[in-house]
């Protein structure tokens, strides 16, 4: 195997393992426009990333294996695998999850305290005398509120 046909594997490993694990992030972001069709795309990279992920790491280890004999190349390789390695355990990480927990304890204020933009949304919840606003940007990266309004316990989100 040549220098240039190693490098060029290396290379293309890195770049599928990247793609996999950074398009996803990109395109499924909060406050960003999302086209159905990127969106679609991100999904199914999401979804089946898994796959890919894995063969290109064992891909990268077999060729630092075979190009071993060679010295020149040897840290590349093993940095350029550690990097597919790593990126393909990270892909596994949900990082929605850790982005998107729910707020167990809201705080409030009063409403004569409070100032909201003229366009401010909020999700608004009356139960009996009780009532209460969730202003959508306070609970954008949450996306639900765990709460308690006139004695019930509720699940508020959108």
């Amino acid at each position: 195997m040549s220098r240039s046909r190693y490098y060029g594997l290396l290379s293309l490993f890195l770049a599928i393992a990247i793609f996999g694990l950074a398009y996803p992030i990109y395109v499924i972001r909060p406050f960003r426009y999302q086209g159905a069709t990127e969106l679609q795309a991100a999904l199914f990279v999401l979804r089946y990333r898994g796959l890919p992920e894995t063969l290109v790491a064992i891909a990268s280890v077999l060729t630092v294996v075979v190009w071993w004999r060679n010295r020149a190349g040897r840290i590349i390789g093993i940095v350029a695998t550690v990097i597919v390695i790593a990126c393909g355990m990270l892909s596994r990480v949900n990082v929605y999850e850790i982005m998107f927990h729910p707020i167990s304890q809201p705080s409030f204020a009063a409403a004569s305290d409070v100032r909201l933009d003229g366009d401010e949304k909020v999700i608004a919840v009356r139960i009996g005398s009780a009532s209460r606003a969730y202003p959508v940007r306070n609970i954008a990266y949450h996306h639900v509120v765990n709460d308690v309004v006139g004695g019930v316990p509720i699940a508020a989100t959108y």
